[in-house]
Parts: C-alpha cells; sequence; structure tokens
C-alpha cells in the first residue's frame, strides 16, 4: 500500500500536478497598455523645431550627427524645413530621413 501511494505521488509530480501552488494560482496576463503617441506620424516625439534646438538636442534626430547639428544652428534662421537642402545644410538623402523629425516654426 506504502508502494502505491508513493508511485502515486511520483507520478503526481513528474505529471506537473503537484509542482507549486503559486501555478495554480497565477495572474491572468493581459496586455501593457499602448504607448501614448505626441505626434502623428508615429515617431514617439514631437518635431525639433530648428530655429530653437540645442545642438545636443538636433543630434539625437536619426542621421544627424555632430556636424550636421553645428552646421544647422550656424545657418538659422529657417522659414521652412526644407531651406536645409536649399541652403545645402544637408544633402537631399538626409532631409528625406529626418524630415518628419523637425518642423521650422516663426516666431
Amino acid at each position: 500500500m506504502k508502494r502505491l501511494i508513493a508511485l502515486l505521488i511520483v507520478t503526481l509530480f513528474s505529471t506537473g500536478l503537484l509542482s507549486a501552488p503559486a501555478a495554480w494560482a497565477q495572474a491572468p496576463k493581459t496586455a501593457p497598455a499602448p504607448a501614448a503617441k505626441s505626434d502623428t506620424k508615429g515617431t514617439g516625439h514631437a518635431p525639433l523645431d530648428l530655429n530653437t534646438a540645442s545642438e545636443a538636442d538636433l543630434k539625437m534626430v536619426p542621421g544627424i550627427g555632430d556636424a550636421y547639428a553645428k552646421k544647422i544652428v550656424e545657418n538659422r534662421p529657417y522659414k521652412r524645413k526644407d531651406e536645409l537642402v536649399k541652403k545645402k545644410v544637408v544633402p537631399q538623402a538626409t532631409y528625406d530621413k529626418i524630415k518628419d523629425h523637425v518642423t521650422a516654426k516663426q516666431k
């Protein structure tokens, strides 16, 4: 009889029925709430103003490094963001990458 009970307990543990009580009472998993976006393009941040952003802020935009950030600041003010290409501050390919991340606001 003792062997039968021992065999039953071993079987239940091996199948996982008597494993951990925490496994029985697991909370149902819920999907995380979607993050709020501050702009309509889905980039996760509001576009930076070319006329007021610091060099450090500009470097955070994908495609803008130290040199481009410095050139952007030196060639201010901008009436429109496409003046970056017209004033030859950045090439067209770079502008195409950053155009959704920047704006040129007038005071």
